[in-house]
């Protein structure tokens, strides 16, 4: 099937599920969530396919094994795409809306070591500072989790110092309820999304 949009019963579903995040909720409307996020979540995804790659749809179910938060069910669908390890694209719905996203969203100590590495060097640092001022320009917003310090093995005061410190980068973007997002109106968009944050994903890709 193509992909539609997204119903407003997809934004209705986790509204509710907020509310009432229990097994006999989720019983009575899984048929909602089938229908009205899954379905067309797993449709977007297999239109993109082609250009971008397989996705991976989460599962709904969280995992409370370790969480004090003990709720059974996550509040938003997410979709993957990954081009490397913890590295790709993203789309995701709940009942704020659609957002997506892309970047690194974890990495091991080696990976992690190599982007600070080529952040540290000069053409490659400047490379990734001009790529994220372009997609801050055209309305992305960057995120990662960050050290509040500074990372061992460099100064302080070094140029790039605040793109050192991430443990992880992101860029998002938010569509929240504009009424595009339950329409077929949002395939083409997203895809502009997605291949315009290539160069983060080939620059993370290359250097990591």
């Amino acid at each position: 099937m193509s992909f539609t949009g997204f119903p407003a019963a997809a934004l209705d579903f986790y509204d509710d599920l907020e509310m009432d995040n229990t097994k006999s909720f989720w019983t009575a409307h899984k048929h909602v969530y089938e229908e009205s996020v899954r379905t067309p979540m797993a449709d977007l995804t297999a239109e993109l396919e082609e250009e971008f790659g397989p996705a991976k749809l989460f599962r709904p179910y969280r995992d409370v094994r370790f969480a004090k938060d003990k709720t059974p069910y996550k509040t938003h669908q997410g979709a993957y795409v990954a081009v490397a390890p913890a590295t790709g694209w993203y789309v995701q719905i709940s009942a704020p809306g659609v957002r997506v996203g892309a970047g690194f969203y974890e990495a091991s100590g080696d990976r992690l070591a190599r982007v600070r590495t080529a952040i540290d060097d000069s053409r490659r640092g400047n490379q990734l500072v001009k790529i994220l001022a372009a997609l801050e320009k055209a309305g992305w917003t960057i995120g990662g989790d960050k050290l509040k310090t500074t990372p061992r093995g460099y100064d302080a005061d070094h140029p790039r110092i605040d793109l050192l410190r991430h443990k992880s980068l992101t860029v998002g973007k938010n569509y929240g309820f504009a009424p595009v997002i339950h329409t077929p109106a949002l395939l083409p968009q997203i895809r502009t999304d997605w291949q315009a944050t290539k160069p983060l994903i080939t620059w993370l890709t290359d250097n990591s």
